[in-house]
């Protein structure tokens, strides 16, 4: 009998977990969305797949699913992970998402142990392709006696170059509101063996310039780097950094829309419809006066975003990001005919007793015009691999896991490699 896959979620990111399975096994799918219609568009009629409408929150029908599978990938939000885990332990089934592990999904982890079940998390792109590369080569330094002493990560989904014509450099395949919000936070790492914190509000005062693959870019820390060094086994590192990448100019506007509150779940305080306009000065005063202080690069961004336009009209939302969010959703998506474009990169340091060598490690991949976003790929077919091999049983480990193991990274690596999802490495002994 053909093993079942429950995938939970028909957004964005599905359907090339559902192509690769389908394509690349015998199992059996189920999609389930709360609404039917976008789980049909996943499936596409094809064979061996159904579509199934499911609200989570409707435990008597997630429960049932999920018993009736022999793996379940949650695609949903983060938050409702440990939901999912809950009725996968009661069920005794695997589970494999792309997010990060909550505090509340770890403490799952004996219990999963206990029931020799693996809840795989962070198996994506970032996080997920990121671990499972460096990873790779943390271990061949230290299987010929070196040590890390310098590792930093970058990576970003970015419009391909050519596609990356506004003023931002940046366009959405999605809701832009999880993107905004995660230049909320603070930002911690290790450089020249000291910690250093960033407060939120100077997060993109600290971008810096980088150069990869012949292009430019800038980036900024992402959130909290420092646990990583126990994560990736590596003792006495002096410096460790986590960041994102962006086109040159991104952080600069950005910077100031997080100064103007604009990036805040701030109440409107007004009655729709009013006008972006309206929004502005409500909330920030004088729309003149507020333009002359704004650099030059800042203000004709805003202008082009459509920010001081004066025609009354609907919003979605109640907060000023979602206004914001709105606005950006709206003129800054992709056309037909453009792509996006992932970029990951590594840099290390590693002390050898009789040399030094820095190595760089970059993938850059892009979307399918008509197709699949790079987005999609890189994050849901290390998904639907780790799902294959699972069922397959080359995954044995137990318990709430982040691919670090090489049990995991090594098989999807390669498969990945296969998919055309390969790095570039440049190896320098000094």
């Amino acid at each position: 009998m053909s093993k079942r896959v429950l995938i939970l979620g028909a957004g964005l990111v599905s359907r090339p977990i559902v192509d690769y399975l389908l394509e690349k096994s015998d199992f059996e799918l189920t999609v389930a969305d709360l609404d039917p219609a976008n789980a049909e568009g996943v499936i596409d009629g094809r064979e061996r797949a159904r579509a199934v409408a499911l609200d989570v929150n409707d435990e008597q029908g997630l429960g049932e699913l999920i018993a009736a599978s022999d793996i379940v990938v949650s695609l949903l939000p983060y938050t409702l992970h440990p939901l999912v885990a809950g009725h996968c332990l009661n069920a005794g089934k695997p589970m494999v998402n792309a997010s990060y592990v909550s505090p509340e999904l770890k403490a799952l982890d004996q219990e999963a142990r206990e029931k020799s079940l693996i809840f795989l998390c962070e198996v994506g792109l970032d996080p997920g392709i990121d671990h499972m590369s460096a990873m790779q080569i943390i271990h061949d330094i230290q299987a010929r006696g070196g040590k890390v002493r310098v590792f930093r990560s970058v990576c970003g989904g970015l419009p391909e170059p050519a596609a990356a014509d506004n003023p931002f450099g940046y366009k959405f395949s999605w809701s832009p509101a999880g993107v905004l919000m995660a230049g909320n936070n603070d930002a911690r790492f290790i450089e020249n063996g000291t910690e250093v914190t960033i407060p939120e509000q100077g997060l993109f005062k600290s971008a810096w310039h980088m150069e990869i693959a012949g292009m430019s870019f800038e980036a900024y820390p992402n959130r909290d780097s420092t646990p990583y060094a126990a994560i990736y086994g590596l003792d006495d590192i002096k410096t460790l950094l986590r960041g994102t990448l962006r086109f040159p100019g991104w952080s600069l506007i950005i910077d100031e829309l997080k100064a103007m509150g604009l990036t805040r779940a701030t109440p409107v305080a007004l009655r729709a419809p009013f006008s972006p306009r309206a929004l502005l000065e409500k909330h920030q005063g004088d729309l003149e006066t507020i333009r002359q202080a704004l650099p030059q690069r800042v203000d004709s961004a805003l202008e082009w975003l459509g920010l001081y336009d004066s025609e009354p009209r609907e919003w979605s939302g109640d907060t000023l990001i979602d206004c914001l969010a709105q606005l950006m959703s709206e003129r800054m998506g992709y056309g037909p005919d453009e792509r996006d474009m992932v970029v990951l990169h590594h840099e290390f340091e590693a002390e050898f007793d009789d040399h030094q060598e820095v190595i760089h490690s970059t993938l850059v991949d892009y979307g399918q015009v008509g197709g699949s976003s790079a987005m999609a790929r890189t994050v849901s077919l290390p998904v639907a691999i780790a799902v294959k091999l699972i069922l397959e049983g080359e995954i044995e480990l137990t318990g709430v896991r982040i691919p670090v193991d090489e049990s995991i990274y090594r098989p999807i690596l390669r498969e990945l490699e296969g998919l055309g999802i390969r790095f570039e490495e440049n190896k320098v002994r000094q």
